[in-house]
């Protein structure tokens, strides 16, 4: 073997460990944007009709915008407002379901941006959340649907209990933004480890009262 066909050799083995090391660091694997983005992985190919090279265009563009956003810490004071608003209006569930669906929404807009995610009217804000809390964005996603399609008046037990689902779901997003926790969280691990510590805060669970059909 010729020395030149040596020196060749030697450097495409070393252009390959650099793009895989390039891959890594990005996050670019299939196998890492799957574990990063757990169910929004599969929703986006989804939404791609399979298509994974697209799917994988589209979440590797959320790390490259938002993996490196910090989260913005909340002040004692900040985390015991946002805590007491979220207990009045479940509160306010009982009487006005569909109200408090939509202050709940609000809410997690204000919260999310308070600690450092985009705003809601920017477009972003979930596309960031998907990079660092996919967990739950689904549920997110579900509770906004809500708030823009109902309105109090006339509702059936079936609709009531839609919308206590909602809610009880993005409490979990709310209760992750509320936590201390060390962003930005990169592998399903860590996000599982959060979701753990959510759990471990008995504070923070509640339960809605049942009430009657209207």
């Amino acid at each position: 073997m010729t020395t030149g066909i040596i020196i060749g050799a030697v450097v495409v083995v070393v252009l390959i460990a650099l793009a895989a090391v390039v891959t890594t660091r990005r996050g670019g694997g299939t196998g890492q944007l799957r574990r990063r983005f757990g169910p929004e992985y599969e929703r986006t190919v989804a939404r791609h009709e399979g298509d994974t090279d697209a799917a994988h265009r589209e979440l590797q563009g959320r790390v490259d915008r938002h993996g490196g956003l910090a989260p913005e810490p909340l002040s004692a004071r900040r985390t015991e407002e946002y805590r007491a608003r979220w207990a009045a209006l479940q509160e306010r569930f009982v009487d006005s379901p569909a109200q408090a669906v939509r202050e709940a929404s609000g809410l997690l807009d204000r919260l999310a941006h308070e600690r450092g995610f985009p705003e809601h009217t920017s477009g972003e804000q979930i596309d960031a959340l998907s990079v660092h809390r996919p967990r739950h964005l689904q549920a997110y996603r579900d509770l906004r649907g809500a708030a823009e399609s109902r309105k109090d008046g006339d509702r059936t037990t079936a609709d009531t209990e839609e919308l206590r689902a909602r809610l009880l779901g993005a409490r979990a997003l709310f209760d992750d933004l509320i936590a201390v926790d060390k962003e930005p969280r990169t592998t399903s691990r860590e996000d599982g480890a959060g979701d753990a510590d959510s759990g471990r805060n008995g504070s923070h669970r509640f339960h809605l009262p049942s009430w009657s059909n209207r």
